[in-house]
Order: structure tokens, then sequence, then C-alpha cells
């Protein structure tokens, strides 16, 4: 239960950004009567506009004006709430301070963060002092990377429960998702193209699969597959595209895939790999199989290579940039109902047995669905201690801190987790 000796319950720092917005407006609706919640961020003008907007329970709530590069107050407003939760990216630029304070000060944190990079620093720089201190810090708690990590999670603890073995090869699918992806996280692309650009030992972390374990040398080494020849497998070779024998269907790169991968394999490891040691995971884009699979996998492919290129490159980038949103900047209301995700995990077990996870929501993944993701997250930590939440501290993964609690939390508000053994095709 939260601890009544601070002041506040949850800080939500980035208030009166796109999703900052959506995630307050989604707290008002849905917290407890008892949470004490307060809105963050620098402009005091803009908190009044945000928290006027919003109306309701929201007008009893605290401003706190504060910077992300102030470290003295940023310690002092941790010092005061149970959890912080922070929409404030691109997280390498302004978000170290916030979660070293949070680390100092025994605060919960959650982010929406999907910059290997900046996972990696948390890593490396404050995960000691947070475990000393009692904080869970937990990082990607929006579309970046919940679906994929609590997905997996579901998956092998079903399988567990039926004796069926570890997890081995296992594949998230992206069968459908309408709806955006925010200026926030496209900066926050941006910025990490920049780096790795600029920086050999970052280009090494962000291209090595288990680049967030803490027990690196324990992970696998990696490999690769064998490609088909011809036409097909020319094209195959030089862009990330795939069939699936079995069922004749495509497959294309997924543009979040980079990170999720990366989160949940630190879950596997943090967990002590309770998925199994032979776990291997990927992320991928359901073409489907119709004569124009292949080039629409391909084009997407090249499609996304050229972006990442292009944002790490001036020239590039100044052009991209005329088309792409810029931070704060999102659909409106009716664009934002008419979202939805709908995603599929396959897993065969190390005993041979085979299952498939439904993972969804009729939400706008980048926008709508990311606030509830976070939301849900801040609550949890906040108010669900009783039931063991946080699962751990120091550096975390949604999996690994809330896990299934987090799952049921997110079922009430309309996300789909479920897992059946396939015994057929």
């Amino acid at each position: 239960m939260p601890d009544r000796q601070r002041d506040l319950d949850i800080v939500l720092f980035g208030a009166t950004g796109f999703v900052g917005v959506l995630t307050a407006a989604h707290l008002a609706e849905h917290a407890p009567e008892e949470a004490r919640v307060a809105l963050a961020g620098r402009s005091r003008a803009k908190l009044e506009s945000t928290r006027a907007e919003i109306g309701g329970r929201a007008l009893d709530w605290e401003l706190v004006e504060v910077d992300a590069t102030d470290a003295v107050r940023l310690r002092a407003v941790a010092a005061r709430t149970m959890v912080l939760a922070s929409t404030v990216g691109p997280y390498a630029a302004y978000g170290k301070e916030v979660v070293r304070a949070c680390a100092e000060e025994g605060t919960h944190y959650a982010d929406l963060t999907g910059e290997v990079l900046f996972v990696r620093w948390s890593l490396d720089e404050v995960d000691a002092r947070a475990r000393e201190t009692g904080a869970a810090i937990v990082h990607a708690c929006g579309f970046d990377s919940i679906p994929s990590d609590l997905g997996v999670l579901v998956t092998a603890q079903r399988a567990a429960a039926d004796g069926a073995g570890e997890l081995g090869e296992t594949t998230l699918l992206v069968r459908s998702m309408k709806g955006g992806f925010s200026g926030g996280t496209i900066d926050s692309a941006r910025q990490q193209a920049i780096t790795m650009r600029a920086d050999a030992a970052a280009r090494r972390t962000v291209s090595d699969p288990y680049a967030l374990s803490p027990r690196r040398s324990e992970e696998p080494s990696g490999g690769g597959r064998a490609r088909a020849g011809g036409v097909v497998g020319t094209l195959r070779r030089l862009v990330p595209i795939d069939r699936d024998e079995e069922t004749g269907r495509w497959t294309g790169p997924f543009v979040m895939a980079g990170f999720n991968t990366r989160i949940v394999r630190l879950s596997n490891t943090l967990s002590d790999w309770s998925y199994g040691r032979c776990f291997r995971y990927r992320e991928a884009t359901d073409f489907g199989s119709g004569p124009m699979s292949p080039l629409l996998a391909g084009g997407m492919a090249i499609g996304l290579g050229g972006a990442v290129t292009g944002l790490a490159f001036g020239p590039t980038r100044a052009v991209l940039d005329r088309f792409l949103p810029k931070p704060g900047e999102g659909p409106g209301p009716e664009e934002r109902a008419a979202g939805r995700f709908r995603m599929e995990i396959r897993s065969t077990t190390t005993q041979g047995r085979r299952y498939r996870t439904k993972v969804g929501a009729d939400y706008d993944p980048g926008y709508g669905g990311t606030a509830v993701m976070l939301g849900r997250a801040a609550l949890s930590l906040a108010f669900d201690g009783g039931v063991g939440v946080p699962r751990r501290t120091g550096v975390c993964t949604p999996a690994t801190a809330m896990g299934e609690v987090l799952v049921e939390r997110l079922r009430e508000h309309g996300f789909t987790f479920d897992v059946e053994e396939v015994t057929g095709r």
C-alpha cells in the first residue's frame, strides 16, 4: 500500500505533453478516490492549462514546477512521492537526472522509453543504488514494450503451469495495427541515431541482441539462419524478410523490434532465465501470403532502414523532419478512437508443445493505448504493494516489476492477453 508518510502517491512528470495529458486524464478517471496525484512540468502556466482542460478530480491536484535538468529540485520532488511517472523524452537527454533522483530517494519510477542506450545507462549508473534504496526503476511502460513483455510472460507462465517445459523459439507477429507513433517516440529514435553515428561504442551496444543483459557473458552469442536462393532469396538476403514454410505467410521487420526484443530478453535474465536457457525471441510484421507479400515486406524493410539512416545525417534528417510528427503533436480524438493493435506470439517449448498468445486492444498504440499502459503501471506501483508489487527493485522491466498484476489491470481496460495451446496447424 502507499507510504502515507509521503505527501503524494503519483507525480506525473511531463503532464503537459500530448501523451502526458492523456495519461493525466486516465488517472483522473480511474485512480482510486484516495489517490494523491500531482502534475509536474517546467511551465506552471501550461500545467494550470492542462489541469483545467482535464477538469473533474484533477482540479484538486497539486502542480509542481520542475525542470528535467534541475537535480536538486528533482530529488526534492522524488522524496515526496511513492511513484514518479515520466513522459519526458528523449530520455537519454532529459531522463537521467529524473531516474537518478528516484534511485537516490527510493521512489518507484515508470517511463515510456524506447531507447536501448538510455536503459543501458540506467543499468550501469543507477541500478545498484536503486536496489539499496528499494526503488523499482521500470522502463518501457508503453507500447514500447508492455504488449511484448507481458505477452511473453503469460505464455511462459502457461507453459510452466502445463508442465510443458521452457520456451524455445518464440516469435511475436504484428497482425494488424492502426494508429501512429508519437512525435516523442520519433524524436527518441532521431537522437539515438545521431548518437550511434558519432559513437562506435554506442553502435556496438545497439547492435547487440543482449545489450541490456547485466550478465552478458552468460547469454548466447547469437547466430543466423540460412537463406534461400534465387531472386526472392537475394531480396531476403538484402533485407530482413522471411517466409513461414508451414503457413506460407511472409514477414518483414517491425519498427519497434530492436528495442522490444531486448526488453523481453532482459526480463528472462532478471528472472534467472525463467523463460528458459533455450529461449530465442524475435518480432516481425505479418504481410500475408499473397503474391505481393514479399515485396511489401521488402518495401517495409528498405523504408525503415532508410529512415534510420536518414535520421542520422543532417541533410536527410532535415527533409524527414518536415514530414514526421513533432514532439507534443498527435491525432485528434476521432483518429485515436479508431486505433487498435493485434499481435500474436507463437512459441514452441523444449518439449515440443506449441502455444499461441493473442495480445491486443482497441486503442491507438502510440497515444491512447500508451497513456493507459503508463497510467496502469503507475497505479500498480503505487497501490498494489499488498500483492507483492514491485516484485523486485533496481532497474526492472514491466514483467519483472509487476507481472501478472499489471496484466490484470490492463485486462480491466479491454486489453487481451489470451494463451492457448496449439495442437494442429
